[in-house]
């Protein structure tokens, strides 16, 4: 009686834990999460960059005259940017892309 009670315990818990946790994971899965986990702090929300610290703005005309993929490379091959954006899958990266688009116009 006692271990079937633990079994359905442990199973309740196991498929919480498999609903829950893939939600978690996906909720970071748009542009604008990842621009505000992972650039935001730089960049600043509204993506204006910080010129006292020499941190490009990405709304600029030169920025917005770049191809997507040249503001894809520039984010990922920029030597200073931290390892965080740089770990970035191509699909979260092209998410993060347009949602910058976003904030150009």
């Amino acid at each position: 009686m006692k271990t079937t009670k633990l079994v359905m315990l442990v199973m309740t818990i196991a498929v919480a834990l498999f609903i829950l946790i893939p939600n978690l994971s996906w909720a970071a899965d748009d542009g604008a999460s990842l621009y505000k986990a992972k650039c935001a702090a730089c960049h600043g929300a509204d993506a204006a960059g910080k010129p006292a610290a020499k941190i490009p703005s990405l709304i600029t005309d030169d920025a917005k005259k770049m191809s997507d993929d040249d503001l894809a490379k520039a984010v990922t091959e920029k030597p200073k940017h931290p390892g965080m954006v740089k770990s970035l899958t191509p699909d979260q990266l092209k998410m993060t892309v347009t949602y910058i688009r976003s904030l150009q116009k």
